[in-house]
Parts: structure tokens; sequence; C-alpha cells
């Protein structure tokens, strides 16, 4: 797979995530897939297992994906842009090369590729690219040339959206009542995939998450001071270092502060999967009600107008030289990804990361 810019001509669209499973027989093998080569124990993976057992072992992830890929082909066809879509996933079905191995035998020579990843990390873009490369080679001589577009933390198709979540999740908690008045505000706390600080360390997501968090606390009218970026998901051994604090620790803390509530973004991720459903809306929520804290999750951008739009808007960079819109101050990413952006954080190898990962 050639990840040069060269011709701007695409003969087709692919979406590409991280995959979950539909049913409950689908569970184990997912986890395995997810975890392959990672010596993850599988008392662990049974732990997990039972959180999707518990909601009839289907992640929201795929059904999100199918709804949103129903607006992007009617939305490529107004743009001019009338591109035969695919989609392929990480870990589970339809796996990635099982479409790439489609669109070799429809022809596809050239293809365009959008990633349900937001920020720079290795797992969440130089991952994903292995991934394309993998199964072009699995595929042969005929797969077709695919290219990723570049992440869009600072894009106005992804913070107006998050903004206009947040404002609604404040007024969720003033209405409830749950907040006496004299009480002062809710808290607003972003949270996203915590990763190794060694994986930290090579990529911008840090960075990232800062800037986009700041722009959509101003667009929602928080100041500067007055919101604080956290993590959940962590796992891997004990002795390796991963971004803190996690979000239940923090409700913690802001109890200790006499904090009345606390809305919470998940602004690390794209939809309302595995992980925003058990990490947040079951265990925060959870912490949350044992300190008496009032709380409110924000929705996550899923298949808004404008996150479509968005998603059209990058292909036209690319196809057109439209415009590059962001928001913030960072440099807007490139097209085509430095030989040495977002290593794996040791030797090359990819980090033990959560079972349910972005699920």
């Amino acid at each position: 797979m050639s990840t040069s810019k060269g011709s701007t001509s695409y003969d087709a669209f692919l979406l590409v995530s991280f995959g979950g499973p539909e049913g409950p027989d689908d569970v184990l093998p997912f986890l395995q897939n997810v975890t392959s080569g990672r010596n993850i124990p599988v008392e662990r993976l049974e732990l997990v297992a039972e959180h999707y057992k518990h909601r009839g072992g289907v992640s929201p992830i795929n059904e999100h994906n199918r709804q949103l890929l129903a607006k992007i082909e009617p939305a490529l066809v107004a743009a001019g842009l009338e591109l035969p879509v695919y989609w392929g996933n990480r870990n589970w079905h339809p796996m990635l090369v099982d479409t790439v191995e489609q669109m070799a035998a429809d022809g596809v020579g050239r293809a365009i590729a959008f990633v349900t990843s937001a920020f720079s990390s290795y797992s969440g873009c130089r991952q994903y690219r292995e991934n394309l490369q993998v199964a072009c080679e699995a595929v042969g001589a005929a797969a077709p040339q695919i290219e990723k577009l570049r992440v869009f933390y600072d894009h106005p198709g992804f913070i107006e959206p998050m903004i206009e979540s947040v404002v609604a999740a404040f007024a969720d908690v003033a209405g409830s009542g749950s907040v006496a008045a004299g009480d002062g505000e809710a808290r607003l706390v972003f949270t996203a995939h915590s990763i190794p600080q060694s994986m930290a360390a090579g990529c911008d997501y840090e960075a990232q998450l800062a800037e986009a968090c700041a722009l959509v606390a101003v667009g929602a009218g928080v100041g500067a001071g007055d919101y604080d970026i956290v993590y959940q998901s962590r796992s891997g051994p004990p002795q390796v270092p991963w971004l803190e604090p996690d979000i239940c620790d923090h409700i913690a803390t802001l109890a200790e502060q006499n904090v009345p509530g606390v809305v919470v973004v998940p602004i690390g991720f794209v939809s309302d999967h595995m992980e925003v459903i058990q990490d947040l809306d079951t265990e925060a929520a959870a912490a949350a009600a044992e300190h008496g804290l009032a709380f409110a999750r924000a929705a996550t951008v899923g298949d808004d107008d404008r996150f479509v739009a968005m998603i059209i808007e990058l292909i036209e960079e690319r196809v057109r030289g439209a415009e590059r819109r962001a928001l913030g101050g960072l440099e807007v990413k490139p097209d085509v990804c430095a030989a040495d952006c977002c290593l794996a954080p040791t030797r090359g190898r990819p980090p033990q990361t959560s079972p349910p990962a972005s699920t």
C-alpha cells in the first residue's frame, strides 16, 4: 500500500474502524483478536466479556458505523464524489482483509480511507496504517492503493457538535435539580482513552487533546481554568506508566473539593461504543453517585450531519485542494504521515492495550 499523495484521483471510499462483537458467540473471539500477541490472561478476557454479555454480547460500534455510512454515501453523491463505499475493521467483521479483497475483486485501484480516530497516536493512527498495509499484502498484487485522510481533532465538524453536546449536558444537570442553587456549577471533565506514557512521548496525542478540549470549553462558555482532562480504560501491567488521572479517581478528588456535580465529555471517542457505556455511563456514573455528585455525560459526535460534512471536506481537501479547515493553533496534520510519526512505544511492538479498546 502506497502512502504517497501523487494523483488526486480515487475510485472508492473506505471507512476503517475498530470493530466490535454483534452477539454472544462473537465476544471471546473478538477479544482474542484485540489482544493477539499481547499475553493478556484469559481471566482478564473473561472479565471483560461479561461487560458485553450483560448487553447481549453486542458492541454499539458496528451499528454506529452502518448509520455513518448510510449518511456518507448520499453526501458523497451530493458533493459530486460518486465513490463506491466500503467498510473494514481491525478486529471484527467486516475484517479489513476481507474488505480489501472485495475491493480488488471489484476492480478498485485507488481508495481514500477515513479512520474513526480523531487524534494522533500509535494505536489511533499508525497502527491503522499498518493494518491496511497487512491487508493489502495479504490480498497481493491486485490490492488497491489505499491512502488515509488526516486526523480531525480540531476540525469544526468535530468540535462544533461537541460544543453543543457539552451545553446540553450542563442543561441536563441544571434541569435535574441535583445541583442546588448556590452550590456552584458542575465541573467540566474531558476524558479520552489512556495510553502508555512511552506511546504518548512519541506522538502529539496529549497536545491535540489539550487543543480540542480548549476549543470545546471556550465554545461552551467555560473558562480556561474551569475544566479538566482525564483518562479512562487504562490496562496493562501496573508497573508500566500510563496517562493519568483516571476518571473515577478524579471524581473522588472532585468530591473532596466539594464540587457539586460533573459533566463528563468523552472527547476521545466518536461514538457511544462499549467503553463509553461501561467506563462512563456505568462506572464513572456509579463513582459520582457514591460520592454524592450530580452526573451528566455529553453525547459523542456520532453521525451528526456536521461530522458527515467534515468527512466530505477532508476528501475534498485531497481531491480538489479545498481549504484545510482547523480551529486550533496547532499545525494542521499533513496528508502523508512522516516515517517516524506515532511510533509504537517499545521497539516497534504494539503496547498492551485494554481488551475492549475503542469498541
